[in-house]
């Protein structure tokens, strides 16, 4: 079923990383482009074993290839040893073979000492499905209940989205945190994570969850590190452009798809609240940003702004010396104070492009600031009309 949906990532023709959160559908891409492909999947305990035991046998069974053929390493995070030996093919035959190497976590590639192939492999992101590849055909609260992970999209009724986001959370404590022994106390490591996902999208005060978690403050820094290295959250800087103003600093933290948000937190069972809705679709917006940055390789970092009296801008992303502005609401009507923030740093210069992203139906235009609806604003990204 995951293969309905048309992905957008151009995979590169020589040897790449493709590191994406679990369930993002790495391997059915890959799949698809790469038919021929010699695969070693190592989420099968019986190949991970063997290629343990005789590490070896990779480089017989690669040597054996034709000149030109892929190689796919599935789940590289379960055997990072085995980097030397497809870096050590490398040096002795440039160019002859071509890897595909995927990952759902970078925890244990991130240590000392792990091959990353010095650079000869590029590096790739894999995000669940954006607008485009949906064709644009969500409702809206449906996109925020259940995200857009494609075997949740795939599905017909709620409660199987239900179900298959409750798996899907089930198996990433699982395996991503129980398997690799990524914390010694996984009942306060679920306890964090139901919390961080409750506070998805706001100002991460550490002190205040690790209270809330009942663990230490260093234990919550490690925790949203794992969440990090496992690709299942990202960190939002604050940014700061020096306009005269005092800015908050402290970065937000960001889940990468809104069902898994609601799955962490025990809601998924439960009606859309009013105050989930603008957490949700700025978790939306951000991802849907995040993945079109990779797939068009329109580089540049994604910030929010905010000041002490109240001042604030979702999404602030730079670019070549300049900065677009994205002011995110969930309600189906805009109003003309949502515009404040952008309109001051689009007059003192700091801005060069303004938008407002709302889930009304028309677009509007409030002097600077261009504000459309949801799925506009999906299409206008896909088309660069974004950019300034």
């Amino acid at each position: 079923m995951l293969a309905l949906y048309p992905r957008r990532l151009n995979l590169p023709s020589r040897s790449f990383f493709l590191f994406g959160p679990r369930g993002t559908g790495k391997t059915t891409r890959l799949g698809m482009q790469l038919p021929n492909a010699t695969w070693f999947d190592l989420l099968e305990t019986k190949n991970l074993l063997d290629l343990m035991r005789n590490p070896d046998h990779f480089r017989i069974r690669v040597e054996a290839l034709e000149k030109g053929s892929w190689i796919v390493i599935d789940e590289i995070q379960r055997m990072p040893e085995l980097l030397n030996e497809i870096h050590a093919i490398m040096n002795r035959q440039p160019d002859k073979y071509r890897f595909a190497i995927i990952g759902s976590s970078a925890r244990k590639l991130k240590r000392g000492g792990v091959n990353l192939l010095a650079g000869r492999a590029i590096n790739r992101q894999f995000f669940p499905l954006v607008g485009d590849e949906l064709g644009y055909e969500f409702e809206i609260d449906d996109l925020l209940r259940f995200g857009t992970l494609p075997a949740v999209a795939a599905e017909d009724s709620d409660a199987d989205k239900i179900n298959v986001l409750e798996a899907h959370n089930a198996n990433y404590v699982r395996e991503e945190i129980q398997q690799e022994a990524a914390v010694k106390n996984l009942d306060s490591f679920t306890r964090f994570l139901e919390i961080a996902g409750i506070l998805n999208a706001q100002m991460t005060n550490v002190a205040a969850i690790a209270r809330d978690a009942a663990v230490a403050r260093p234990t919550v820094q490690g925790y949203f590190q794992i969440l990090v290295d496992t690709l299942i959250g990202t960190w939002l800087p604050a940014w700061q452009p020096r306009i005269k103003v005092k800015e908050v600093k402290h970065p937000k933290f960001y889940f990468f798809d809104p069902g898994v948000v609601r799955g962490v937190t025990g809601k998924l069972r439960e009606t859309l609240a009013a105050d989930e809705r603008g957490w949700l679709l700025e978790t939306v917006v951000l991802n849907e940003l995040r993945a079109w940055i990779q797939m068009s390789n329109y580089g540049g970092k994604l910030y929010y702004w905010r000041t002490p009296s109240g001042g604030e801008i979702d999404f602030v992303w730079v670019r070549d010396k300049q900065a677009i502005g994205i002011e995110i609401k969930a309600g189906a009507q805009w109003r003309t104070e949502f515009s404040r923030s952008l309109k001051k740093l689009k007059e003192s210069g700091s801005l060069q492009k303004c938008f407002g992203v709302y889930c009304g139906s028309r677009r509007l235009q409030d002097g600077p600031v261009t504000i459309l609806p949801l799925k506009q604003f999906m299409m206008a990204l896909s088309n660069g009309d974004v950019l300034p």
